[in-house]
Parts: structure tokens; C-alpha cells; sequence
């Protein structure tokens, strides 16, 4: 069987990240349920969300080195779109999101795609293929939105260099953080330096929920040799297999089967 790692690969690639995938997708799935364990068993806990950013930037990095190494890039698409498609109901039920939500794997599909149309320079897909992506984020509500893909877009772009990755990432999670809920304590615990004159003001655009996603940063950049090796299809997969662990943990902790599943009804 294949396996998703780096250390497989047959050309040399100089990118400015960790490429230790494997490890970097099982770090990201603790991450990722944390912050979902959270959304549906413990009602939103601040700390628990915050640890939660981490995930998503873990996954678009691991999907920026796929799409570096990958032989065939349509094929790497066509394993995500099977798998969102097999996440949606799971995603639902797990989470309580309706049919119009799209889980995160179709983001990561969008980012594929754009990406492919930047490689493959056909008939100028490298303009029209991301403006397609992102066109139809404009009829579909699918988990990042925008932001996201222009996320994944900025950090494959910005992939060869260590400083660039550094400088884009702080960058972008200062402007995506900047609209949401300002983080002033932690487990109850005042951040008093956030009002320290001069470096207070200098923090601050960095303590917000989703400008969070900095606390990834370091393990993008800081390589790592794990030797975790994963099948292709399991390093994405473990994305339904976690919303399926949270499915039966919901039913023992005794939520209703009828309303778990009833959302499946709704659009």
C-alpha cells in the first residue's frame, strides 16, 4: 500500500515548512476534536475553541505539501471530493449543521482545485480556475468560506520560503482575527500583558478567537521526523472517523437518537 509521506516522494521539493505530514494530520485530528468535542458536548468553552484553530491551518499546510508531491493532483481532488461527500451526513449529525453547511474537506477540494488550475497553466487556468472557486463560494456555504480558500491559496504562494510563510501567516491571522471576539482571559486568568503599554496594543490583534490560528504556526515551521507513516486515504479520513466517535459518545451521554439524526431532514 502507498503511503501519504514526504519521504516518499521521487523529486526534490525545497519548501520553507515542515513536510512530516503524516504526524502533522494525526496532530491536527487531536486538534480538530477538541474543538468539535467541544461544539457539540460542552457549549462553545473559550479555551477549548481557541485550541481548536490550530487544526485547519495543520490541514491546508498538509494540503499545500500534497499538492507539491502529488503525481496525479486530479486524483489527490477526486479522494477529498469522495470524502466530503461521506462526511456530509456524518458532519451533520455529529455537529448539527443542516445540508446547506459544507464541511471543511470541500473547502480543502476547492483549494485542490485552484491550486491544480495554478499548476497546469491550461488556456489560463492558473486566473480562471481559482475566480471559479471562488465564485461559486459566493452560492455555497462551505466551512471558512473565502477566507479559507484564500488561506490555502496565500500559503501555497507563499510555500518556498520559511520567513514568507511566517510573515504571511501572522499577516493573515491579524486581518481574519480582526472581526471576531477579543480574548482578554484564559481559564479565568486575566492576560494583563495585552494592556501593557507599547506591547499590549502589538498583541492584541493576535488574541482574537480565530487569530488564534497562530499557535500552528510553530509546528508548520519547525521540522519534525516522526516517522509516522498514513494510507492516502486515512490522513483525510480520519476526518468522518472522529465525527463518528462523537456520534456514539453524544448517543451514550444520552442525547436522543430522533434528534440527532432528524437533522438529516432539514436543508
Amino acid at each position: 500500500m502507498q503511503m501519504d509521506s514526504v519521504a516518499l516522494t521521487r523529486r526534490p521539493v525545497t519548501l520553507g515548512g515542515n513536510q512530516d505530514t503524516s504526524w502533522l494530520k494525526l496532530m491536527a485530528l487531536v486538534f480538530m476534536m477538541i474543538d468539535h468535542m467541544d461544539v457539540a458536548l460542552f457549549g462553545n468553552m473559550p479555551e477549548l475553541r481557541m485550541i481548536g484553530r490550530i487544526a485547519m491551518p495543520l490541514y491546508v499546510w498538509c494540503l499545500v505539501v500534497g499538492a507539491e508531491y502529488t503525481r496525479d493532483i486530479y486524483r489527490y481532488a477526486f479522494r477529498l471530493f469522495i470524502l466530503a461527500v461521506v462526511s456530509q451526513p456524518v458532519n451533520m449529525v455529529a455537529l448539527g449543521n443542516p445540508w446547506s453547511k459544507l464541511n471543511i474537506l470541500f473547502l480543502l477540494l476547492l483549494g485542490v482545485l485552484s491550486i491544480a488550475g495554478i499548476q497546469k497553466k491550461r488556456y489560463g487556468s492558473q486566473f480562471w480556475a481559482p475566480a471559479a472557486c471562488f465564485l461559486l463560494l459566493g452560492f455555497l456555504k462551505v466551512d471558512y468560506g473565502w477566507k479559507g480558500l484564500a488561506f490555502i491559496l496565500l500559503m501555497y504562494f507563499a510555500r518556498r520560503s520559511a520567513g514568507g510563510l511566517a510573515a504571511m501567516f501572522l499577516a493573515y491571522a491579524m486581518y481574519w482575527g480582526s472581526s471576531g471576539s477579543q480574548i482578554t482571559t484564559v481559564m479565568g486568568m486575566p492576560l494583563t500583558f495585552l494592556t501593557w503599554p507599547g506591547i499590549g496594543p502589538m498583541l492584541q490583534p493576535f488574541f482574537h478567537m480565530q487569530a488564534m490560528m497562530w499557535m500552528a504556526l510553530p509546528l508548520i515551521l519547525i521540522p519534525t521526523r516522526m516517522n509516522v507513516r498514513l494510507p492516502k486515504w486515512l490522513g483525510y479520513g480520519f476526518y468522518p472517523l472522529h465525527l463518528l466517535v462523537i456520534i456514539v459518545i453524544r448517543l451514550l451521554a444520552g442525547d436522543s437518537p430522533a434528534e440527532l439524526f432528524g437533522v438529516l431532514g432539514t436543508l
